[in-house]
């Protein structure tokens, strides 16, 4: 079977709020979604990039968001 297309995931995450554990999870979990929808065999073709963005960079409805803000939002939904 020759793979011309390979899944390519590119997730955009603000740089300090994510460990490297969460990345490695968030990378396991879509590479599973992807075998899930594409089938087994695209497994060793599925490329999950986590990009990290500096904090402040980052801009929704005009305004800028920083880790802190994230980690605000974490810790007000676990609630």
């Amino acid at each position: 079977m020759e793979v011309t297309d390979m899944p390519f995931v590119d997730v955009k995450v603000i740089e300090g709020v994510f460990t490297p554990q969460q990345k490695q999870e968030m990378i396991t979990k879509l590479t599973e979604v992807m075998v899930g929808i594409e089938g087994e065999a695209m497994r060793s073709v599925t490329h999950v990039v986590v990009e990290e963005v500096r904090s402040g960079d980052w801009g929704i409805g005009g305004r800028c968001m920083t880790a802190e803000d994230v980690q605000k939002l974490q810790v007000s939904g676990s609630t």
